[in-house]
């Protein structure tokens, strides 16, 4: 069974237990996440408000690619389904469409996150996601502050999703002390301040961008692509949006990327990812070939773009292909990085070219020494397949929504009149600590269309 593991199939949470040294085989590491599950408890806003449905689809989605125990979902309405994040008609049927399990009575030994007015239990851990305007995060059942929970800005509400996944994982992961103990979350508007905060900056949310270029479909794409349904268009089919990739959904892809799933290996990247949107009521184009510096966009195509690639080749030619504005995302690797993230907007101080050079092919940490990597020698994987399979990233797909959502507020910002961003680092572990290099303000000039 172990020998049949490559790089295409490997699940790449599981990575990190073998990376980390924590898993003697893969198969022991698949068996740690088959330990993780959560209970999701709902209020009865979840019936009326987009935003709930949002936090609760989100984190159904996120966490059922890292917690292989389940996720029950307790309480779900059986509600019209208000916002397009999957093809049933009913929220609590999205729930399961998604990967979710409805229950009555939650699993004791499971942490629970609560979304709504959610009555006291005695459960071992709980959390509550809470958001306001451009702030969400998660705060432990004893901390009592909550923001309003409106639904001025979705992204607000699937940040607090995100923050929520990751703080399951580290407690079940046991690799932070404070994972339970402690609020965590971002806004998406003054990234690095205090979100739990009022901040009297926010605007309401009034103007969207009406068309983008998407390069990379995988983790940070895929969740680039659903937090765009997550916004208040008045009207998705007047939004342009050009896709890109050149590559197939593999089964390594379910464990990341939120538009992923078995049935869909093998199918183009682009084609699952337009479907998707397509059914959302968005207008899609689509490049499938390798972006590079024979990419040029023409005339009429989007002027703006959002960048999710793994290489350093792709993002030095950035800067080739005519863009008005860039703006770029990436992951960390390894055991020890895996949850951060950058991003990078251009034009800005440096061009991409000096930023990563085409040659570089990174300096990945050699994991395959560790146990796991031994094991799958001895059950007869050839020195190809292993290096194959060690050289690919952790990934975590609540990291990459962040990501994302701090992308997509990139020109949301500059829309309602704030400065950009050039460059800002962060990490899942400590999302108050987001370090930010800051643009003056220029007009976003590209094109937009009101919010609902």
């Amino acid at each position: 069974m172990t020998a049949l593991i490559d790089h295409t199939r490997l699940h790449r949470t599981a990575k990190y237990f073998m990376d980390s040294g924590r898993a003697v085989t893969h198969d022991d590491a698949m068996d740690i996440l088959r330990g993780f599950g959560a209970s999701i408890r709902v209020g009865p806003e979840a019936a009326t408000s987009i935003a709930h449905q949002v936090a609760l689809l989100t984190l159904v989605n996120l966490s059922r690619r890292t917690l292989l125990g389940g996720v029950e979902v307790l309480g779900a309405p059986d509600a019209p389904l208000l916002i397009p994040l999957a093809r049933a008609r009913s929220l609590a049927d999205a729930v399961v469409e998604l990967g979710g399990t409805l229950a009555t009575t939650g699993n004791p030994l499971w942490p629970v996150a609560q979304i709504g007015t959610v009555l006291p239990s005695g459960d071992i851990t709980a959390w509550q996601l809470t958001w306001q305007g451009w702030r969400g995060g998660v705060v432990p059942r004893h901390d009592t502050r909550r923001l309003s929970d409106d639904t001025a800005n979705p992204l607000a509400a699937a940040v607090a999703a995100a923050a929520t996944a990751a703080e399951l994982f580290a407690w079940h992961a046991k690799d932070h002390p404070m994972a339970g103990r402690r609020a965590a979350g971002l806004s998406v508007w003054n990234p690095g301040a205090d979100w739990l905060g009022q901040d009297a900056s926010e605007p309401v949310l009034s103007y969207l961008p009406s068309s983008l270029w998407l390069i990379g479909l995988g983790n940070l794409g895929q969740a680039f692509a659903w937090l765009l349904t997550c916004l208040p268009y008045a009207d998705r089919s007047k939004v342009e949006l050009t896709l890109q990739d050149y590559d197939l959904i593999a089964d390594s892809n379910d464990s990341t990327s939120l538009l992923s799933s078995l049935p869909l290996v093998g199918a183009k990247k682009t084609r699952v990812v337009a479907s998707w949107l397509e059914a959302a009521g968005f207008n899609t184009a689509l490049e499938e070939r390798r972006f590079g510096l024979w990419t040029l966009r023409g005339p009429h195509d989007p002027a703006v773009a959002f960048c999710g690639v793994d290489n350093a080749s792709t993002r030095a030619d950035l800067g080739s292909a005519k863009f008005e504005l860039v703006v770029e995302t990436g992951l960390g690797a390894g055991p020890g990085g895996f949850r951060n993230f950058s991003l990078h907007t251009f034009p800005s101080s440096r061009r991409p070219d000096q930023i990563w050079r085409r040659e570089d092919v990174g300096s990945a940490l050699d994991v395959s020494s560790m146990p796991a990597y031994s094991a799958l020698r001895e059950s007869g994987l050839d020195t190809c397949g292993l290096a194959q399979l060690a050289s690919r990233t952790v990934g975590v797909p609540f990291v990459g929504l962040i990501a994302a959502a701090l992308a997509l507020s990139e020109p949301l910002r500059r829309l309602h009149g704030a400065g950009g961003v050039e460059l800002a680092s962060g990490s899942a572990l400590n999302l108050d600590d987001i370090e930010c290099i800051r643009l003056p303000f220029s007009a976003y000039a590209f094109g937009y269309l009101p919010a609902l």
